[in-house]
């Protein structure tokens, strides 16, 4: 009889745990990117004269206190900031930031950088904003960098350190 409740017992554990998982729904897509921080646009990336991947500084220097980048293969994108704000002012005079996902990829079997862009999200003036964002990624997506913008395209913040 002892034998019998352990047998009865382990099949409803394992029934159990079956259901568990299937409940749990579909695994989640798979990280592409994951970073805790993004500096600001400083020195000679300030302005036109050295972009990363097509994408211009700020016309001047910008902070960042605090930001996170997730994104996944499907493209789903989260960005958030905290204190992005001009140096020399320590607040934030725009409204909105939008990001760039850029990435290295094969287009006509060429390599190529592509840039896609998120829609602009409110910013307020002590420069924090959250951008949730799906983005159609290019396949492939070699090496991805993430940049936090202007409403007109110029990164203020990168992933990096």
């Amino acid at each position: 009889m002892h034998i019998k409740n352990i047998v009865v017992s382990g099949v409803a554990l394992v029934v159990g745990l079956v259901l568990m998982a299937s409940a749990a729904g579909p695994a989640s897509p798979a990280l592409v990117l994951k970073a805790d921080t993004l500096a600001g646009v400083s020195g000679p990336y300030v302005g036109t004269a050295n972009p990363i991947r097509g994408v211009n500084g700020g016309g001047v220097a910008w902070n960042i206190a605090k930001g996170k980048v997730v994104l996944a293969a499907d493209g789903a994108l989260e960005v958030k900031v905290e204190g992005l704000v001009l140096a020399t002012t320590g607040t934030n005079p725009v409204t909105s930031f939008r990001a760039i996902v850029s990435c290295q990829a094969i287009v006509d079997g060429a390599a190529a950088v592509v840039n896609v862009s998120t829609a602009a999200f409110p910013a307020n003036t002590a420069g924090d904003s959250k951008i949730a964002e799906t983005v159609s990624l290019p396949s492939p997506c070699f090496a991805p960098i993430v940049f936090v913008t202007s409403p007109g395209g110029s990164w203020f913040a990168v992933t990096g350190v």
